[in-house]
């Protein structure tokens, strides 16, 4: 269950209105590393956590915090869109507003699609994507993500910082870039606290015994004259296993596989010059059987 309180965490009042920034200011909400991005990926991981405690109640409590960022950005963008697209017009030099907004730089949808307020989109109109957020499941992968994201969008919200001459657009962002310094460190330390509890090792190591072990030590170079062998991940002791790091300067292929494909169904209307031989009809018979495999396992997983 979620309250909602209707004040902001941090003030959200530009000085005066700025049309054409608020086109800009668009990327730090709907964009790739934007609030929503951050806000949909902590509350995802948080939903899916399996362990009651700590982990899932901070993972949450900044989840919701960014609900209440998201909620400031829409703030800020709508007064900023004060007045427009009738203060823009008187800039540029057409007549209709909205071929006007597009000459004097405002994002024209913030006209016609959201009558001057903030959209779940980016810089360039391009709309959010669900696809921008991490939720595995694992939280030694997932933490490294989010520490990852906070630094992208405190770089972008620095950079909007640098675009603007706005005591209160600054007040808010300097509040922002504060909360990304420490979320930043936050997921850092959640890392550490995961090793300290034993439920994490320093990378992500799943099926390790499994993996081939002439292979998880070398360092492929695949440059002329290369200076990657000089760095530290060249060279010394592997970070686990303590195995000495192999920098291999001219890597060779392990296969003599040069990939050919095998001649394609006729009833896909390839193109083909018939080299290996006709191509067998599909018959959907392999996925037959596999589905037939599915439903037999499932009995024999409900019987056992």
């Amino acid at each position: 269950m979620y309250r909602h309180v209707k004040n902001l965490q941090f003030e959200a009042k530009p000085e005066r209105p700025d049309a054409l920034f608020a086109m800009k200011f668009q990327e730090i909400l709907g964009g790739q590393f934007g609030e929503m991005t951050v806000m949909m990926q902590y509350l995802f991981q948080g939903w899916n956590c399996r362990i009651p405690g700590k982990y899932k109640d901070m993972i949450m409590d900044i989840g919701t915090e960014e609900i209440g960022h998201v909620e400031m950005l829409t703030t800020m963008l709508a007064r900023l869109l004060e007045g427009a697209p009738a203060e823009t017009t008187e800039k540029a030099v057409a007549a209709n507003p909205v071929l006007a907004a597009v000459i004097g730089g405002m994002n024209p949808q913030h006209a016609i699609v959201s009558g001057g307020g903030g959209l779940p989109r980016d810089s360039q109109g391009v709309p959010w994507n669900a696809g921008y957020i991490v939720a595995s499941g694992n939280m030694l992968t997932d933490f490294r993500s989010n520490a990852a994201a906070e630094g992208q969008s405190r770089l972008m919200t620095s950079r909007i910082y640098n675009m603007t001459d706005d005591r209160g657009v600054r007040d808010m962002l300097a509040f922002n870039l504060a909360r990304d310094t420490f979320h930043q460190q936050q997921w850092l330390l959640a890392i550490e606290q995961l090793q300290e509890d034993g439920l994490a090792d320093l990378i992500e190591d799943s099926n390790f015994e499994e993996e081939n072990k002439e292979h998880d030590h070398t360092f492929w170079s695949f440059s002329e004259g290369s200076q990657a062998g000089e760095g530290r991940w060249a060279r010394g002791q592997t970070l686990v296993d303590e195995q000495q790091i192999v920098y291999l300067a001219e890597p060779v292929p392990l296969t003599d596989d040069t990939g050919v494909l095998p001649a394609p169904d006729p009833k896909l209307f390839a193109t083909y010059d018939g080299s290996r031989g006709a191509g067998k009809p599909g018959t959907a018979g392999a996925a037959t059987a596999q589905g037939i495999s599915n439903v037999v396992n499932k009995v024999k997983d409900t019987l056992t």
